[in-house]
């Protein structure tokens, strides 16, 4: 069993392509992977391409790391999401106590554009995952993220009782950063219950926009559409916009379920696609 977890905590499994824009359209310049991580499929959107990764296992279990590297050269225009859910699985304390990681780098070349919008994240019973994001910003270049938490398989009453989530982001311009997040929950020793933090919310959300495109008046409409999302039910969505120190927007969501946390974000993205970009919305997120 010792063995076991030795070969586990040094499994790395990496995604690595790269985009060039050419003819009018952004195309797969090369493209890198190991086993259970691939690119299942790309197709056109008109100068855009869309690209779905798909995780051929269960899920991340214990030891399990993910690295992902993408890069998207002058003028690419990239769209980038998942298949399904990522599904943490336990990381028991038993002997060494092994968590999973995920590590994720966006480099955009001068102009160019990427869209990322997974699917939720889903962190099962005892579940440990270290989640780390790097972006680096060219000139003229948009970086947008949509994320979502789950605190565990909710309809098997499985409520924050996973072990840890740490997160971190950070961004960079012409070599310098510019913003950076972090973010650690221990749900065994955190009252996340408690006035001023999650409260009654279980579920969580991030919207990120970078670029050095941003306007005022662009900043003002993205803050107005966080006035405007529409009602989802039962479930109640509260939301908050920041503009950060340099070239960013983060919103910041919490809801009772993923579903209309997955609609809110891409509410706002349709949104930035509007503003910033000046293009049409793409109907393909969670659909």
């Amino acid at each position: 069993m010792a063995g076991l977890q030795e070969e586990r905590a040094v499994r790395t499994s990496v995604l690595r392509a790269s985009f060039h824009f050419a003819e009018d359209a952004t195309r797969i310049a090369d493209k890198y992977h190991t086993s259970p991580i691939k690119i299942a499929k790309s197709f056109p959107l008109k100068e855009q391409l869309g690209v779905i990764v798909m995780d051929a296992s269960p899920g991340l279990l214990a030891g399990d790391r993910y690295e992902l590297e993408w890069q998207a050269h002058r003028y690419a225009q990239t769209y980038i999401t998942t298949q399904s859910y990522m599904k943490v699985h336990p990381s028991p304390l038993e002997g060494r106590p092994i968590g999973s990681s995920i590590s994720q780098t966006f480099r955009l070349g001068d102009q160019a554009v990427i869209e990322h919008m997974p699917e939720p994240v889903m962190l099962y019973k005892e579940a440990r995952l270290h989640s780390e994001t790097n972006v680096y910003l060219g000139q003229g270049s948009v970086w947008m993220q949509a994320d979502i938490l789950c605190p565990g398989r909710t309809l098997r009453q499985e409520q924050f009782l996973y072990s840890e989530l740490r997160n971190s982001i950070s961004v960079y311009y012409g070599g310098d950063l510019i913003f950076a997040q972090r973010q650690r929950i221990i749900p065994g020793k955190q009252k996340l219950k408690a006035p001023g933090c999650w409260e009654q919310m279980t579920h969580m959300a991030t919207f990120c926009l970078f670029t050095d495109r941003l306007t005022a008046s662009q900043i003002e409409a993205m803050k107005q559409l966080t006035q405007e999302l529409p009602s989802y039910g039962t479930h109640p969505v509260i939301v908050g916009l920041s503009e950060t120190q340099r070239y960013g927007l983060v919103a910041t969501a919490a809801s009772t379920a993923a579903w209309p946390l997955q609609e809110a974000m891409r509410f706002l993205w349709h949104g930035a696609r509007r503003s910033v970009l000046g293009k049409e919305p793409l109907d393909l997120l969670y659909s």
